[in-house]
């Protein structure tokens, strides 16, 4: 993933144009192709990235959620549950399976809005459920669980226990909910100074299932040390 200048992004109606990379709605699946290059730490060869995504909702949600009393943070979960195709030329990889699509937009920056936030999601027998929690900058708390049914409608669940996590390596403080509040850590995907991706073993209403998780701290992300450290990860192309 690459920070491009202004001039580098081309927004249409059904695609988003970034830099060699873009995101088009096909009115069936979003299609992604991706151009970049391997920015992992500690590698000097940037090895080329290249190829196709493609997202194939199972069900469609047509409802934001506001996340502030003002409603100037907006989460949306486009698709409950979604279809997954990747080929990758290069470096070789393709395969397939089941995802989520979702989207967090507003009228400030996140850090503006947020101080840190919780976010689970688990794909069901009858649907897929999604835990949201955090604190806000002004430090009022906000937690909702929502169950999207079949077809994607979605309706407000009883908050299950909270369920506590280990830190990551990086000290991110990890939290989920869970039946009886007990879930245990499987992966750790992601790892950042102010960012955790997890895969979760928990149970949700009754039913054994694998979980997605994530973790952010807002206060670490807009820390000095913590910004001059995101472009060694996120390379910046200005022209």
């Amino acid at each position: 993933m690459t920070e491009r200048s202004r001039g580098a992004a081309v927004q249409e109606k059904d695609q988003l144009q970034l830099g060699p990379s873009n995101v088009r709605w096909t009115g069936e699946a979003l299609e992604i192709d991706i151009v970049e290059r391997d920015t992992r730490l500690f590698n000097p060869i940037h090895r080329r990235v290249r190829g196709k995504l493609r997202v194939i909702p199972r069900a469609i949600n047509t409802v934001p959620f506001g996340l502030d009393p003002d409603a100037r943070h907006r989460w949306h979960c486009l698709a409950p549950r979604a279809r997954i195709e990747l080929n990758m030329p290069e470096p070789g990889i393709s395969w397939n399976g089941e995802g989520y699509l979702d989207s967090n937009f507003g009228e400030e920056s996140l850090e503006e809005g947020f101080r840190v936030w919780h976010w689970s999601r688990a794909h069901a027998r009858e649907g897929s459920v999604v835990n949201y929690e955090g604190v806000r900058r002004d430090g009022s708390h906000f937690a909702s669980a929502l169950r999207f049914a079949k077809d994607g409608s979605p309706e407000p669940a009883e908050l299950p226990m909270v369920a506590p996590l280990p830190n990551t390596f990086w000290q991110i403080e990890r939290k989920t909910r869970a039946d009886r509040g007990h879930a245990r850590v499987l992966d750790t995907w992601e790892d950042s100074p102010f960012y955790a991706r997890s895969q979760l073993l928990t149970q949700l209403y009754g039913e054994r299932v694998v979980a997605v998780q994530e973790s952010l701290d807002l206060d670490r992300y807009k820390s000095p040390l913590v910004q001059f450290m995101v472009p060694f990860r996120m390379p910046r192309r200005r022209s």
